[in-house]
């Protein structure tokens, strides 16, 4: 990689070839994503890269006797359940892996019609979801439509559970429109875990 480029490496939706997300599909989110789990473990990570020649990158992690202050909220996976929506494996698997890192389990789907069954399927086991988190672009329902439908079900469960969009630009127009279908919260990705702590401390008792 060209040096110029390495000062936003980690940062989310920023590929020094844009053209590569449409020969491979990719939206930019790894490396931003790889930061957010090393940063979990109290690590860090650099890089070094010469163009045409390579790249190497190093991670540090403290695995033992982390001095990194214990000051996030565990929740009780055995009652806090969260079911995530989102059409992109990545930023999905992120998405888990934070929340699992402060003791929530998650299910996990990829459209508003999945998320639909998953509900349903909860409730007949007599084991609602506590949390939902919807991607805001979805090709099948859109994080706006999939909320009015979990919404709309007859159920007050599904009128009172807290739902948190997923986007990568929070636009003030999308947030209004976002409360007005009764999303609670939005949060960018990749999902920064300080900032998911804070948001969940004020929608769980």
């Amino acid at each position: 990689m060209d040096e110029s480029f390495l000062p936003n490496i980690f940062d989310a939706f920023t590929q020094e070839d844009s053209s590569r997300s449409n020969r491979y599909g990719s939206t930019g989110l790894g490396m931003a994503i790889t930061k957010n789990i090393v940063e979990m473990m109290n690590g860090s990570i650099t890089v070094d890269s010469k163009k045409g020649v390579g790249s190497t990158f190093k991670v540090t992690v403290t695995l033992k006797d982390c001095d990194r202050p214990g000051n996030k909220k565990e929740f009780d996976p055995n009652l806090v359940k969260a079911l995530v929506i989102d059409d992109d494996e990545i930023a999905l698997k992120n998405t888990s892996l934070v929340l699992e890192n402060i003791g929530i389990s998650c299910d996990t789907v990829a459209s508003g019609a999945e998320a639909l069954k998953a509900m349903e399927i909860n409730h007949a086991k007599h084991e609602p979801y506590n949390l939902v988190f919807v991607d805001w672009k979805m090709p099948d329902r859109n994080g706006l439509e999939s909320t009015v439908a979990i919404r709309g079900l007859d159920r007050v469960d599904a009128r009172k559970i807290p739902i948190i969009a997923l986007t990568a630009n929070a636009f003030d127009e999308d947030v209004k429109r976002s409360l007005q279908v009764g999303m609670n919260a939005h949060l960018s990705k990749p999902v920064e875990p300080s900032r998911l702590y804070s948001t969940l401390e004020e929608l769980i008792d």
